[in-house]
């Protein structure tokens, strides 16, 4: 029972908030609510079994919540108005409803209430993160590379500041869709993210988070046809989401790029990720998103691991550090270096790296010196950078693939 509960928490979090969200306009109340019904789940489906419906028996045990809480607060007008657009809402919800010019996504209607300019960048990122996926606040603050308190309080300004300047719950017209592209494409990428490499967990993949973020990316698509950095995202969501299935074994064990089954990569996404970022790329105005898509077609078009062409990826990986200076970014370009001109040339870069201590915490910056000590024969220095990985490290696949790798250094 834990297990179908834990599920429609990755599947249904994220609608049953936000549709408490719009009924009430509350946050807060909607966070409290829809946690509150899924500890109710986990002994009312145990006496009566799984609902038919998960998500819609969820929302309406949610919203029922709010209906109580509401009731026992309701001492003004206001209050009132809420407890009667509640009541009225009590049916199960419908995704066909249409409003806000024909979107008819209280998901979609989140994002972009997250993504209002008056909220800093990280913090629509993460309000997001947190509203929407249903993430934990230190999974968020992983993902962000910051203490946990730090993103706690982050949220709360986040929230307190859509209350207070009574920033709208709904998707904005037309020409206001530019302003809003950048931040609504950054949590859309963070989301698939977090389900392509999870970064807590057993597992290294959560399908369900990618596939949300390609829906998500396909609805931008439709709403902004012309916006070159919307295709760029899809494609490459769906480039990378090709390979999903052998990034990990029947074992859930990971598997690295240049061991992946390249058979067995999904074809059609990758015709349909290449063909959306050839109509991106034709719109003159090339952005990260159309890069990093570019750089990820490098690899599903390579026939073998051989025979990618990582002097290209390598020279991708410059221009979006140009673009991003991220050291994310510049971590990347190092391991394109080091495979395109040899470890040593990698390995000095991720020195310049570790120099500025931008990446300080961060397991894949030991874990990239590791393999490429690994590649040189320095099998003793990659034994300890591997460690070094490991006390950093918070997925139980990555885990056990470092301690692989560790085992194999020290047994050279």
């Amino acid at each position: 029972m834990e297990e179908a509960v834990a599920t429609a928490f990755r599947e249904e979090w994220g609608q049953v908030v936000a549709t408490l969200i719009r009924v009430t306009g509350d946050w807060d109340l909607a966070e409290e609510c829809a946690q509150d019904a899924f500890a109710q789940a986990l002994d009312r489906w145990r006496r009566d079994g799984i609902p038919r419906r998960p998500g819609a028996w969820l929302t309406t045990t949610a919203r029922h919540r709010a209906l109580d809480v509401l009731r026992r607060e309701a001492v003004g007008a206001e209050k009132f108005r809420e407890v009667a657009v509640l009541a009225r809402d009590e049916g199960p919800y419908d995704p066909d409803h249409e409003e806000d010019g024909g979107v008819a996504d209280d998901r979609l209607r989140l994002i972009f209430t997250c993504c209002h300019p008056a909220l800093p960048i990280e913090a629509r990122v993460a309000l997001t993160l947190r509203t929407l996926a249903g993430l934990t606040t230190s999974e968020i603050a992983r993902s962000f590379l910051v203490p946990e308190a730090t993103m706690a309080q982050r949220l709360v300004r986040a929230k307190r500041k859509i209350r207070n300047a009574g920033i709208p719950y709904r998707v904005p017209p037309a020409h206001l869709l530019p302003e809003r592209t950048t931040g609504v494409l950054g949590v859309v990428y963070l989301l698939f993210n977090e389900g392509y490499a999870a970064t807590s967990g057993a597992d290294l993949v959560r399908t369900r988070l990618c596939a949300e973020a390609i829906r998500l990316a396909r609805v931008l698509a439709l709403l902004m046809p012309d916006e070159p950095e919307v295709l760029g995202l899809l494609a490459l969501l769906l480039l990378h989401d090709s390979r999903r299935a052998t990034r990990v074994d029947t074992a859930g064990e990971l598997v690295t790029l240049e061991d992946q089954d390249r058979t067995a990569w999904d074809r059609a996404a990758i015709d349909e990720g290449a063909a959306l970022l050839e109509t991106a790329l034709r719109r003159g105005r090339p952005g990260p998103y159309q890069i990093q898509a570019a750089i990820a077609a490098c690899h599903t078009t390579a026939a073998t691991a051989a025979e990618t062409d990582w002097a290209d990826i390598a020279g991708l990986y410059g221009e979006l550090a140009r673009l991003v200076p991220s050291a994310v970014v510049r971590l990347n370009r190092a391991v394109a270096v080091g495979m395109a001109e040899g470890p040593a040339a990698g390995l000095a870069l991720v020195a310049e790296l570790e120099g500025t201590g931008e990446l300080d915490g961060y397991h894949l910056l030991a874990a990239t010196r590791a393999d490429l000590l690994r590649r040189t024969g320095r099998a003793a220095e990659a034994a300890e950078a591997y460690g070094r990985a490991l006390e950093l490290v918070a997925n139980a696949a990555e885990r056990r693939f470092l301690e692989k790798r560790l085992a194999e250094c020290r047994s050279a």
